[in-house]
């Protein structure tokens, strides 16, 4: 086989593997088009517990960590500002518009390991449950910046009351 025969072969499975994964996420953004993140404003009287930069590595399915789901606004990876108020949690992700998720929402926090293509040390990621407006509860992994995964985790908890359904992360 010469080389330029070598060479277009590689080019043509390069070309392939790219349509196919193409094609792959076209198909998850079409199954998961009806997911709605909460945007919207931080409410008016709420105090601001902390704030924390943190990189943002995906929403999943609950309890699915490698099951990404491509909600607007929270579909890529990005760095991001985590603020937790008494009214629930904000997330500013870089050239997002914020979103807003009420304490009544959130079925819990933990810290996790693995999350899509993240793995960190034990424990490293920030792992907040929560439920969109459909009642489905996913998972959105950060990994804070100036604090450990579990005082932010902490802090989250202390904002709402646990669900007898037996979601909380």
């Amino acid at each position: 086989m010469s080389q330029q025969t070598a060479i277009l072969i590689m080019v043509g499975a390069a070309l392939l593997v790219l349509a196919l994964g193409t094609w792959a996420w076209l198909r998850r953004g079409k199954r998961d088009g009806g997911l709605q993140a909460p945007v919207g404003e931080i409410p008016a009287g709420v105090t601001t517990r902390s704030v924390h930069p943190a990189l943002y590595v995906a929403t999943t399915r609950h309890d699915e960590p490698l099951e990404r789901l491509a909600i607007r606004g929270l579909t890529y990876r990005s760095r991001a500002d985590l603020t937790v108020t008494d009214g629930g949690v904000a997330l500013d992700l870089t050239g997002q518009p914020r979103v807003f998720i009420d304490a009544d929402r959130i079925a819990g926090a933990g810290q996790a390991t693995v999350a899509i293509d993240r793995v960190v040390e034990r424990d490293g990621l920030l792992r907040l449950s929560w439920r969109l407006d459909d009642g489905t509860v996913v998972d959105s992994y950060l990994r804070p910046q100036d604090a450990s995964a579990r005082a932010v985790a902490d802090g989250i908890s202390a904002i709402h009351t646990p669900t007898q359904t037996g979601t909380d992360a």
